[in-house]
């Protein structure tokens, strides 16, 4: 199966972790080389977090794990990039 070299995901979380709390849990994912947390709405009892994850072979799992063990919850998995390298999004006549 071809590996995971980049994952977003939209999350609802508590406000306690904090968003660098966060990062630094799935950051220390073994499968994981860079995160990027931005928040996107925030309400009384929960945010809306975009968390981007990249590696060389990404273990989805795992970072789900995190996440709920953070008592976050996955909302949605938003894209998903894989292969041998990451392709980008580009602009098409449609658009």
């Amino acid at each position: 199966m071809a590996p995971i070299r980049r994952v977003t995901l939209d999350l609802l979380k508590p406000y306690d972790p904090s968003l660098v709390s966060l990062a630094q849990r799935v950051a220390d994912v073994d499968s994981v080389a860079g995160v990027d947390v931005t928040l996107l709405e925030s309400d009384r009892e929960v945010q809306n977090v975009k968390l981007t994850v990249e590696g060389d072979d990404v273990d989805f799992a795992a970072i789900e794990r995190t996440v709920e063990a953070e008592a976050g919850s996955v909302h949605s998995v938003d894209q998903v990039a894989c292969g041998a390298r990451v392709v980008e999004e580009r602009p098409t006549p449609q658009d």
